[in-house]
């Protein structure tokens, strides 16, 4: 019996510390101001690479594979 209060003791122990480690970063995390994360959204919008932009297919891309329904559907006249 003393083997389980003890794991329930440690529990406790666990669960609480895990609060108390949530409660900190609520704590940091709302202390930023609007002005201090729009900010940081900006850098990190700067630092992020640009997208790659394909080129948009032809239609004698879309039609070289016969076996292709949309390649069936443009060779209609």
């Amino acid at each position: 019996m003393r083997l389980w209060k003890l794991l329930g003791l440690a529990g406790l122990a666990g669960v609480t510390a895990g609060g108390v480690v949530l409660a900190r970063n609520e704590r940091q995390r709302r202390a930023y101001t609007p002005d201090d994360v729009r900010a940081r959204l900006h850098e990190r919008a700067a630092a992020a690479p640009e997208p790659e932009v394909a080129a948009p297919a032809t239609a004698a891309e879309l039609t070289g594979g016969r076996k292709h329904r949309l390649a069936r559907l443009l060779r209609r006249p």
